[in-house]
């Protein structure tokens, strides 16, 4: 073998020190970013405990839980609970309100703040914006019980102003909590009203980013408003709009719990009884009337099977969103 060509071989390293050196770069980029570290791990530590460390009680719908006996000591009952659920006459019912309010909220509610930010980055007058900005957010402050509360005032056929406009009109009072097709309209609008102003904060800081240069150079051009919209500010929000839709699907099974609770009777359970209320009523409140403990392996059968079922819808929306855009969140 000739000179030259034992010059440009050069030997392995040893396979045994790889996982030393890749120890080494890791402390060494610690070191060098540990206050960066530091200020992280609070929200991690927090993320460890509240979120991945209540996984180990998931096992629970797999078995027939006794709280004397405990996780590891309660015995395993496989699909019991799944089958329970769906055999349940109401089970029906409640996962086709919980998807069609999901659907519903998701087509009204995720493009509201997006057609905001784009009017209110329209606005030329600071001082005028600003005032457009601090009422759209305010009524995200605002309590849902506070909410259900001012609902109930407007809509109550004695003296609600909602009433009040419609007879004015020459129409009949309606008892809009009383009759089970008026709850998703009411749902909805009020869930719109509170968050709309709030959801727009994503998008004006994606917005505040466009080169005004290239609004400048529309406008010399002739482009009118529309047009400048159209074709600057709405490509420059496109990737948050991908992301933050990806992520409202996933929560199409995930209704608010709290303001339903508040809003629904047995006059309107037809439509507003979801699959968070059911398990509250079935599987926690009457629990205790029934067998005299509350049914815990039954309600987390319920609230994994609907984990499970967001995941995919999250899995799929990102597939989708990958191929036609480029753009996913992984």
């Amino acid at each position: 073998m000739s000179a030259s060509a034992s010059q440009t071989i050069k030997p392995a390293g040893n396979p045994q020190r790889q996982p030393l050196r890749r120890l080494l770069l890791f402390l060494k980029r610690v070191k060098k970013q540990y206050i960066l570290i530091l200020m992280c791990l609070p929200a991690l530590t927090a993320i460890v405990i509240f979120n991945y460390a209540p996984m180990y009680g998931v096992q629970i719908a797999f078995k027939e839980y006794k709280v004397a006996l405990g996780i590891w000591g309660s015995p395993w009952v496989g699909l019991k609970h799944f089958k329970a659920f769906f055999s349940n006459p109401f089970a029906l019912r409640t996962v086709k309100n919980t998807v069609v309010l999901g659907i519903y909220y998701f087509l009204w509610g995720f493009p509201a703040p997006i057609l905001l930010a784009l009017l209110i980055n329209e606005i030329y007058r600071n001082k005028f914006k600003r005032l457009v900005q601090t009422v759209t957010y305010l009524p995200y402050f605002i309590s849902t019980v506070v909410i259900v509360g001012m609902l109930r005032n407007f809509t109550t056929i004695d003296g609600g102003l909602i009433n009040q406009i419609i007879t004015y009109f020459g129409g009949e009072p309606i008892n809009f909590f009383g009759k089970p097709e008026w709850f998703r309209t009411m749902y909805i609008a009020s869930g719109i009203w509170k968050g709309v102003g709030w959801g727009t904060i994503i998008f004006l800081a994606a917005l505040s980013g466009v080169n005004m240069e290239l609004y400048d150079a529309a406008a010399i051009d002739g482009a009118n408003r529309w047009q400048r919209v159209r074709n600057i500010a709405i490509p420059a929000i496109m990737p948050t709009i991908s992301i933050l839709m990806i992520l409202n699907i996933g929560g199409i099974l995930g209704s608010d719990f709290e303001k339903i609770l508040l809003m629904y009777s047995e006059a309107n359970y037809s439509t507003a009884d979801t699959i968070s209320t059911y398990v509250y009523r079935e599987g926690i409140n009457g629990g205790w009337g029934t067998g005299g403990t509350p049914r815990y392996s039954y309600t987390a059968a319920v609230g994994l099977m609907m984990s499970a079922v967001s995941f995919v819808f999250v899995y799929a929306a990102n597939r989708i969103s990958r191929k036609i855009s480029d753009i996913s969140l992984w």
